[in-house]
């Protein structure tokens, strides 16, 4: 590979921070014979029951561009799809990440956007003068609201006024998936070469998405996949999405208890809706995923037929998706061991796993990361 030697996480995480911006259509990297392609992608979500109505006439949530970090190998036919976390604003934490996967896997690395996040919301939402009024009129109006922020108050009224938009989200994100793998499967994307090997680093929320994908395996893209999942992997009912990078407390419960007490009762009738998510095994790999003694045993078999395409690294102190939680979904579905828990010795949130310190405690940073990545990269490689 192009890089031997250890990467410097906190040198490279800003040296890329310092040149990344998501207009240029192509950035070198010093030191890297990676580069980056930002590639434009539109949406084809159609404005039905799967839509929140007012929500196809955001733009920026249909036309956007995505980066691909490109190998050293440009004929290389690996392509490696990395899902971020819930309420991101930027690309800026997945940067290294993307390049220590690029140039120790050999692969292409896709970063793209979930719906309604990063670049493919208004930029408003995420900043504080343009989200400060609207937080301010939230707590005046519902009472003082834990874990209230500028930085979530966009997606906690969001998900306040219509829990259904996670699902929303989650489905135009797998659907623009789909297209976009299709398009590489099909030896039309415009950078990436022809080819059927994709694999998944996921991360939180990310994690939650690409093991529904994985066990829905939408347009059998999905086969021979392999999922390597960071801070994440359990059902829905064992995640603690309340904080102040993600969601407030009020958006949280009331998500919370939408999917655990409404949600089926919502699936009657006929509709397009309904049966996508009573009869489709995607569907159903969704439903399954809210709590543990849903659809149990459909979760489990399609689990335990995905031995070895599946391994999760989950940290200790990580209170947002507790490792107790990814045990119980996935750590008895197999003899071999597919959940590992680490703790780093510094000071780390699940938001922020790879603090970026101008101390000594860099270096402790560093070795961690390249500890994760390392694992990772022996696993999808």
């Amino acid at each position: 590979m192009a890089r031997s030697e250890p990467m410097e996480y906190t040198k490279t995480f800003n040296e890329l921070k310092s040149i990344f911006t998501i207009e240029n259509q192509k950035i070198s990297i010093p030191g890297s014979e990676v580069k980056i392609h930002n590639i434009g992608f539109h949406s084809d979500a159609p404005v039905n029951e799967f839509s929140n109505i007012p929500d196809t006439l955001i733009p920026e949530n249909c036309s956007f561009s995505y980066p691909v970090f490109t190998p050293r190998n440009i004929k290389s036919d690996k392509v490696i799809l990395l899902l971020h976390g819930l309420n991101e604003r930027s690309w800026v934490k997945y940067l290294v990440w993307a390049l220590y996967l690029a140039e120790h896997t050999d692969s292409y690395v896709i970063l793209f956007p979930i719906s309604f996040h990063i670049n493919r919301s208004p930029s408003k939402w995420k900043d504080p003068r343009a989200m400060i009024h609207f937080m301010k009129d939230r707590n005046s109006s519902l009472g003082d609201i834990n874990m209230s922020s500028f930085a979530n108050i966009a997606l906690s009224n969001r998900l306040t006024e219509d829990p259904m938009r996670f699902f929303k989200s989650g489905y135009q994100t797998t659907s623009d998936i789909v297209k976009l793998l299709s398009s590489v499967r099909n030896g039309d994307h415009e950078i990436i070469p022809r080819t059927t090997k994709f694999n998944i680093f996921a991360y939180s929320i990310g994690a939650f998405l690409g093991e529904i994908i994985l066990m829905g395996n939408p347009g059998n893209l999905f086969s021979e996949s392999k999922l390597f999942i960071f801070c994440g992997g359990s059902v829905f009912s064992n995640m603690q999405g309340s904080s102040k990078l993600i969601m407030d407390s009020l958006a949280f419960d009331r998500v919370y208890n939408f999917y655990l007490n409404d949600f089926e009762k919502t699936l009657t009738g006929k509709s397009p809706l309904v049966d996508f998510l009573l009869t489709s095994q995607i569907g159903m790999a969704f439903r399954s995923m809210i709590d543990l003694g849903r659809l149990k045993i459909f979760r489990e078999n399609i689990l335990k037929n995905l031995k070895g395409q599946i391994h999760s690294l989950s940290l200790l102190k990580d209170s947002v998706i507790p490792c107790k939680g990814v045990i119980s979904t996935l750590g008895n579905l197999n003899k071999k061991k597919i959940v590992d828990i680490w703790d780093f010795p510094y000071a780390y949130t699940h938001e922020n796993p790879f603090p970026v310190f101008d101390s000594p405690l860099s270096k402790k940073v560093d070795y961690w990361f390249e500890k994760v990545f390392e694992e990772a990269t022996v696993f999808l490689a």
